[in-house]
Order: structure tokens, then C-alpha cells, then sequence
């Protein structure tokens, strides 16, 4: 079931299109990519889906009932920007935006004592919101905005400003939600963390919706038919065996290997040509090398990201030159 359904959002400003028959299904207990170059209007849907503005046309649907009023309670949202009182202590502020979440104060000094000391923050209490560095304020940030248990978060780039470790704490707590039941909608640029987190991505461009579907689907749909074959023996003779039927797009040898040996260790990536399959291309290559190791090359969901976005703009080029 989509627990968030939007069908075709047109959201405009003045003369400026920022949403164009957009449409995206949120599969519910999943964690779910909205990507997209900046300006493509990834934000815009976020505020819209959070009612923070309402969309020119086009309908938005929350776990099957058109969205109302009632439903912003059981969403979390952590936006891009920033929404911390500098001058308030950290605690005092915590303590204020969870009662605003319709949490009694005791409810919300026992979910923020568990949090503050599962995140390691408990020395933070009477400090200043100023006080914090970027990545310090996004931790509270994430704190406040998961404290009520929404069924849903919406995260806007929630790994900015973090360094490593405290990234991978947020990465494994996204998990840990989703594994609870929630629904995760996660706007970034970290396309490696979209690989690691995200079961669905929609990808957004120039107003429009112009990939939508599973991580896992959408990588084999974009396959090359390119592989790694790491092996011994000489890259030399390795290459004549690949003759017309395989194409060898990059080598790599081992520079280590004593000089003349003739026979090293090397990687390399092959493309199959004609129809060719990965056995027809193992058959070929081991009466004259020793395998170590096999594998398919699968686009990364950057390699893919890059090449919509940019098979997008020569269409748009096209057009306008015709």
C-alpha cells in the first residue's frame, strides 16, 4: 500500500512552472529517494505533502484519504533549513517543540532523556542552540522531529553537515525506524546513501517526474552488460582472446609483480558485444588465463542520475534547435 500517493501536482510561481503534472507513490515501511538537481522542485512537493502550501492542481493522498489538516500530526519533518532558536537552551527547546507535538511534559522528558543519551547529548541540555556546531543542531534537529513517533519522516538533505560517524548514526537510526514501520521519504544528494537506505527513488527534473521505481529494478534496467573479470596471466593475451566479440573498456595490473614474469594479477572491465553472454565471454578468455574473480558491473544510482538528467537536456536542446 502507498502510504503517500500525489497524481499529477502542478504548482506554479508567477511565471516560474515549479511543479509539472508531477506524480509519486510512497510504498508505506519503506525508505523512499526523492532525487534531483537543485531547482527541480523536490522542495516544493515536501511543502506541499506537509501542507505548508497547497498545490494549483492535482491531489495528494495520505494512506488512501485525501490529505487533511488532521494528517500533518502523523508526519515528522526535518527540513533543509534550519528552525532552532539560537539565543534558547537546547533542553528548554526540545522540551518546547515536543509539547507542540501534542506530547504531556512528562512524556516528552522521558523520550528526551532516552534519546539525549542514546545520540550521546546529555551535556547539551542548558547549552545555547548558537552554542552547537551545524552538525551538533541537526542531531537536536533530528531528535525533536522523530520524538512523537510520526508513521511518517520526511527528511530534506539530513546528512548535512555531519561528519562520518554521526552520519552513520543517522543512517543506522533511519534503518532502525523503517524496521519499526515507518515510512521514510528522504530528499538528498548522497547518492552512496541512496543506495544503502533507499528501497524506492523517484527522480525529479525540471518540474517533472522523470524516473520512478526500485532501486534494485531501475539498476538492472540501466545495465550495460559490462563485467569484471579478475584474473592471472598476461593482459596482453587477454585482450587478443576478446577479439571482435567483447570490448575491453579498462585494465588494471598489478605493478608489484616482478618485471618479465609474464603472468600477473589484473582486473579488467569488459563489455559484451552481439548478444554475447557472460559464460560465452568466460569461455573465451579462461584457456588462456586463470579467473580469481567474476562479476556483473551494475550502474551506480549516480551513474544513472547523471545520464537522466542529462539525456533529459539534450531532448529539451533538441527540441528548441527543430
Amino acid at each position: 500500500m502507498d502510504i503517500i500517493s500525489a497524481q499529477n501536482i502542478v504548482k506554479r510561481f508567477h511565471s516560474h512552472t515549479a511543479l509539472d503534472e508531477v506524480n509519486l507513490s510512497v510504498p508505506e515501511k519503506s525508505v523512499f529517494g526523492l532525487l534531483g538537481p537543485n531547482g527541480a522542485g523536490k522542495t516544493t512537493l515536501i511543502r506541499i505533502i506537509n501542507q505548508i502550501t497547497a498545490p494549483d492542481s492535482g491531489r495528494v493522498f495520505f494512506a488512501g484519504e485525501k490529505l487533511q489538516p488532521r494528517h500533518v500530526e502523523q508526519i515528522g519533518y526535518l527540513p533543509e533549513e534550519r528552525g532552532l532558536y539560537k539565543k534558547m537552551e537546547v533542553g528548554e527547546q526540545c522540551l518546547y517543540l515536543a509539547q507542540l507535538k501534542g506530547l504531556s511534559k512528562n512524556d516528552a522528558m522521558k523520550k528526551l532523556k532516552f534519546w539525549f543519551e542514546k545520540f550521546e547529548m546529555a551535556d547539551w541540555w542548558k547549552k545555547k542552540v548558537e552554542e552547537l556546531s551545524k552538525g551538533m543542531q541537526q542531531k537536536v534537529q533530528f531528535v525533536v522531529t522523530v520524538l512523537h513517533e510520526p508513521s511518517v519522516l520526511i527528511l530534506d538533505e539530513p546528512f548535512s553537515g555531519f561528519d562520518p560517524i554521526n552520519a552513520s548514526l543517522i543512517k543506522n537510526e533511519i534503518l532502525r525506524l523503517k524496521e519499526n514501520g515507518t515510512t521514510i521519504l528522504l530528499s538528498t544528494h548522497n547518492m552512496s546513501s541512496v543506495e544503502e537506505l533507499c528501497d524506492n527513488i523517484a527522480l525529479v527534473n525540471k518540474a517533472k517526474t522523470i524516473l520512478q521505481g526500485s532501486v534494485r529494478e531501475i539498476r538492472q534496467q540501466y545495465k550495460a552488460n559490462t563485467y569484471e573479470v579478475e584474473f592471472t596471466g598476461s593482459i596482453m593475451t587477454f585482450t587478443k582472446a576478446l577479439f571482435k566479440d567483447f570490448e575491453l573498456l579498462e585494465k588494471q595490473e598489478d605493478t608489484s609483480a616482478p618485471p618479465g614474469t609474464g603472468s600477473i594479477h589484473c582486473k579488467a572491465k569488459v563489455k559484451l558485444l552481439y548478444d554475447k553472454s557472460p559464460n560465452d565471454l568466460l569461455n573465451t578468455v579462461m584457456p588462456y588465463v586463470q579467473i580469481l574473480g567474476f562479476r556483473e558491473i551494475l550502474p551506480s544510482m549516480n551513474d544513472i542520475f547523471i545520464s537522466k538528467v542529462q539525456e533529459k537536456e539534450v531532448v529539451r536542446i533538441t527540441n528548441l534547435i527543430e
